[in-house]
């Protein structure tokens, strides 16, 4: 008992003495001191000092001095917006301690992304932006590539439809080519295309830097006329582990819908196209059953549009992190989900896009020598999977197109009739037109597919000696999908039956190698000659792979659940069932490439580039495509006459550079004359029941197809002024693509497929402009705003072909109806073409007095009312020679702005997009055989019924009428617009509460598509869609609209 007090007391007192020098030792000191800038010696106001760990701090005063209360061998951080933070250990007996800030360079210091490296900024003698994966994120968008629109000076994006999941149309400096226009994307160094990029989760990217002009682009020269997209991934940094958890969820409407005529209204416009073709007004109380409560103002009649258009889609994403590092390698993960449904047909099914992603990226050092990582091993890995359910809705075109039959029908429908059943077509009013409700279940409701995605890259770096990296890399791509759908059988009335189900499946996968040798090494000459030194090669092969897909009729169990080609019941007739399989197109290219960068003391750079690429989609003897660039940069604010300037300017930079990069974008064997088994049978003899299989050349060969070529030139200027708050960055180019790769049109009587030919040259002209601002008052407040404009001009040079055009599609905006869209020699790729109009007849006397030269009426059978069709070419006869440019769907101007400002613990961001100079061609109705469609408000109120009541709609027949069915520029219409794209406003807990055991806290409410500022009348000025056509855009038949989003969100960091 005794040794047990004894042992105790001796426990106790050994605590209390350790205790006392504990807190000795942990007495706190006063200190002061002051915070200079190391520029001009001025004191910095505001300055945030921090104990690290801790939230004991202080702020300087209006003299720039502060006092605080620390313990002794505690570090204290000096931080200030504009300037680079320093630490400061604070010692014992040592009370004033006077810190000198330097500016903070780092905009020009940093380093961007080039081609198989990188560079700093300020060296970069190419033209390139460089967009922040912070940046990316706060905007909230489901694809990283509409972000982009508003950060990006010569890029333009367009949205090829609102649907769920779908993707951009994005074209680098002008449209170069007739093919796939879309730059080349390199995620982590494996290059792809858009697709891959819309499949990563934006809040897993580091940066994205877009390569813009030839020097620039050419170290990809074999697919990077277009220009290209470096996507950098988070990679994980040496210290602490870092989690981060992200996640949002937000309701989607449609910004803007048209306004359609109600029953009532309708039915005037109706009566008074009868009238206007001499006949009397329809008796409709004998063809509509519900004539009387339409008469009498009970019913207004169905609006088709509200009906398909549903409300509060909602819209989640859920991504996690966690990256960190030591000595011996890093690493970073994420996993994220992303869901997005569908406002179409939202009121009577549920159709949704779902996104899984995963990410691993991660570099460990194996052999380390001294202080030199002698061999390491890394890999960046990206696996994905979409799930699409319910989004069989069709927007293509106007023969396929639930959101146009939803415009088009006839408002004296029901949706549902007095049994609950789907309304049917009533009689023979509405024959061509069925209920588009129905029709937009049978469609889009019963289907589903899923694509995944497996593509990364493994890599060994070995570093002999310092400076030298010699690199091999393994890059691997697999793609895999399914899909099925059930018709169900219908009867709509009319033509619109389907009399027996349908069960169908597919799937497929593909998979591709890439294997990559590069050797790197930098040097210094005297300490003033720096070299930055790159040889390399690689080869690609893609097209490991099949397809194989089966339809059959007669589902055993008769719905969508049970939809499986097992579950369906054999048959003997061959016309109830098909199946079809066939290997992918397999391709190679075979590379190699070097590149040198040489600066004179950060003052003087030059570089230049040669890669030469052998592509197999071209005959032996045309295989292989040479691409050089060069470029030089000067930055004159090292000059010594410069020096006076140091006041008011920072920086200064002159850059030009030349180049030539190359496309391969075509189907294979172009140059042989390939064979189609089948498709050409035929009976021989007298017998009729068997046929023999036929086969026969499916293209005319062209051995001489060869690259196509994009040469351009750029002068540039970086400039930095006012210390910095100030950038500015201007850029004009020239690009000129060469040798054209075009399916050039044939005569029928060739009796087969045209090939591709090297068919023209086009050129762009244009000139981009950057500007940003950002600053501070005291360390509370910050903000901060870019403006970035593009301006690019258009025009085809050459044109290869016999008839010196290329024409569009046909029934482009209305069936039954001509093309709209045209390439030409003197115009730009993919103009509007069509009549131009000089007004409407307001009455018989300027019917009479529109007269040709010789004094001949040029329209003798035209009434008032009718439009006035220019004579272009002056003959006197209104004919087709008289079509010319109506518009051009490409816009001259570009322009993207960025607001921010931070205050303490709130922050605001603005973004916004717009572009000017661009028309669009837009019908909602098939005028071309139907007029009885139905019309939108803006048409209708604005048609000719009288003289003096417009002088652009003509009057309204009930018949075909050549005032609707010319393509005519009364169906093009000015598409300028400007987008509030985005609008934040968050909340970080962690600057307030700042005891919380998190590195952030941030909670957000989000407004995307907030407002569109247009004179433009249809659902979007935002149009991808080009009629069927890839060189056009700016056609607006119905298109999936974009919907304006609501989010709430919260960022955490730990």
């Amino acid at each position: 008992m005794g040794c047990r007090l004894k042992s105790n007391g001796r426990i106790l007192l050994s605590s209390l003495f350790m205790l006392v020098c504990t807190l000795l030792h942990a007495q706190s000191m006063k200190i002061s001191g002051s915070v200079k800038s190391a520029s001009d010696g001025e004191p910095l106001v505001g300055v945030s000092i921090e104990q690290r760990g801790a939230s004991n701090g202080a702020v300087t005063d209006l003299e720039g001095n502060f006092t605080m209360n620390v313990e002794a061998g505690q570090r204290l951080v000096f931080s200030y917006v504009g300037f680079v933070s320093t630490e400061v250990t604070v010692k014992s007996g040592r009370s004033v301690y006077d810190v000198i800030l330097k500016e903070d360079q780092k905009s020009l210091d940093e380093v961007v992304i080039m081609g198989y490296g990188v560079q700093q900024k300020k060296l970069v003698t190419g033209s390139t932006i460089q967009v922040k994966g912070e940046d990316i994120a706060k905007l909230n968008t489901v694809s990283a590539v509409g972000a982009l629109a508003s950060q990006s000076p010569g890029v333009q994006i367009v949205s090829n439809s609102g649907k769920p999941g779908a993707g951009y149309k994005v074209s680098i400096r002008g449209l170069g080519t007739m093919g796939d226009a879309s730059p080349i994307v390199v995620i982590d160094g494996l290059v792809g295309g858009l697709d891959n990029l819309n499949n990563i989760n934006p809040n897993d990217i580091e940066s994205i830097d877009v390569l813009k002009d030839a020097a620039s682009t050419a170290i990809y020269g074999a697919r990077a006329a277009n220009g290209v997209i470096l996507v950098t991934t988070k990679k994980g940094k040496q210290g602490k582990a870092q989690i981060t958890f992200d996640a949002y969820v937000g309701w989607q409407n449609i910004a803007r819908k048209p306004q359609m005529l109600n029953a009532k209204e309708y039915a005037t416009i109706m009566n008074e196209a009868n009238i206007n073709d001499g006949l009397a007004p329809f008796d409709f109380s004998s063809i509509v059953p519900d004539w009387a409560q339409i008469e009498n103002g009970e019913w207004n009649g169905t609006n088709w549009v509200d009906e398909v258009i549903g409300k509060n889609a909602p819209q989640q994403n859920y991504s996690f992190g966690a990256s960190g590092g030591m000595n011996q390698g890093n690493y970073s993960i994420g996993i994220s989900y992303t869901s997005q449904e569908g406002v179409i047909g939202r009121n009577y099914f549920k159709s949704q896009y779902e996104r899984y992603s995963a990410r691993l990226n991660s570099e460990w050092v194996l052999v380390k020598r001294h202080d030199l990582d002698l061999l390491k091993f890394g890999e960046n890995l990206q696996m994905n999977m979409t799930v699409n359910s319910g989004l069989g809705v069709q927007t293509d075109g106007p023969y396929n197109n639930n959101l146009r039959w939803a415009m088009e029908a006839f408002p004296f429908m029901k949706v549902y009739d007095d049994t609950g059943d789907w309304s049917k077509c009533i009689g023979s009013w509405s024959a061509l037109r069925a209920n588009p409700i129905a029709r937009l279940y049978y469609d889009g409701k019963n289907n589903s597919g899923k694509n995944y995605s497996v593509r990364g890259n493994f890599y060994f770096i070995l570093s002999p000696i310092k400076d030298l990296n010699i690199r091999t890399s393994f890059g691997y791509g697999y793609a895999g999908w399914t899909s099925r759908s059930f018709a169900e059988p219908y009867d709509l009335g009319g033509t619109f039956q389907r009399t027996a189900d349908n069960t169908s499946q597919s799937s497929g996968n593909d998979y591709s190698w890439t294997w990559e040798n590069t050797a790197n090494y930098k040097f210094n000459v005297k300490g003033k000659h720096h070299f930055d030194t790159l040889i390399g090669m690689s080869v690609e092969k893609w097209g490991y792979g099949e397809s194989v897909g089966a339809s059959r009729q007669k589902s055993t169990f008769g719905d969508w659940k049970h939809a499986y080609i097992s579950n369906t019941i054999q048959q003997e007739a061959v016309s109830t069932w098909s199946m079809w399989g066939t290997p992918s197109t397999q391709g190679r290219l075979l590379s190699y490439f070097g590149r040198v960068n040489y600066d004179y003391e950060n003052t003087y750079m030059f570089t230049a580039i040669l890669r030469a690429d052998g592509s197999s989609n071209f005959k032996r003897g045309h295989r292989w495509g040479y691409f050089p660039s060069v470029s030089v940069g000067w930055n004159i604010m090292n000059e010594s006459f410069m020096q006076g300037a140091k006041n008011w300017m920072d920086y200064l930079k002159l850059r030009t550079s030349w180049g030539q990069n190359g496309n391969c974008a075509i189907s294979n064997f172009q140059y042989l004359s390939t064979i189609n088994v089948g498709g050409a049978d035929y009976y021989f003899g007298n017998d009729k029941t068997n046929k023999t299989t036929g086969s026969y050349p499916d293209i005319l060969a062209n051995e001489d197809i060869t690259w196509e070529t994009s040469e351009q030139i750029d002068l540039g200027i970086d400039a930095r002024f006012l210390k910095s708050r100030l950038g500015l960055t201007f850029d004009w180019y020239q690009k000129t693509t060469k040798d054209w790769l075009v399916q050039a049109p044939i005569l029928a009587s060739y009796g087969t497929g045209a090939p591709y030919i090297n068919g023209g040259d086009i050129r762009n002209t244009g000139v981009e402009l950057g500007l940003t601002w950002n600053d501070h008052y005291g360390n509370d407040f910050s903000y901060g705003a870019s403006l970035n404009l593009g301006y690019n001009k258009n025009e085809v040079t050459k044109l290869a072909n016999g008839e010196g055009v290329i024409n569009g599609s046909s029934d482009a905006i209305s069936t039954q109806t001509d093309f709209i869209t045209r390439v030409e020699v003197d115009h730009p790729i993919g103009f509007f073409y069509g009549y131009k109009t000089l007004g409407v007849f307001q009455n018989q006397d300027e019917v009479y007095a529109y007269k040709d030269k010789t004094g001949n009426v040029i329209m003798p059978s035209a009434q008032p009312g009718d439009v006035i069709f220019a004579d272009v070419n002056g003959d006197g006869v209104i004919s087709a020679e008289d079509r010319t440019q109506i518009g051009d769907p490409h816009p001259d101007v570009n322009l993207g702005l960025n607001l921010n400002a931070s205050y303490k613990a709130f922050d605001i961001s603005i973004t916004g997009f717009g572009a000017f100079g661009q028309q669009i061609a837009h019908s909602y109705r098939d005028f071309g055989d139907n007029p009885k469609d139905n019309f939108t408000m803006d048409i209708a109120a604005n048609r000719w019924h009288g003289e003096g009541t417009s002088n652009r709609y003509p009057r309204i027949t009930i018949s075909p009428h050549q005032n609707w069915k010319y393509i005519s520029d009364i169906y093009v219409d000015n598409g300028d617009f400007f987008r509030i794209s985005n609008i934040t406003l968050g909340f970080d807990a962690k600057k307030i509460f700042t005891s919380i055991p998190l590195q952030q806290a941030r909670f957000y409410i989000s407004m995307s598509n907030l407002f569109t500022f247009t004179g433009y009348k249809g659902m979007d000025p935002e149009v991808g869609y080009g009629a069927y056509s890839s060189w056009s855009q700016g056609v607006d038949i119905g298109n999936y609209p974009s919907s304006r989003t609501f989010i709430l969100g919260i960022n955490i960091k730990y």
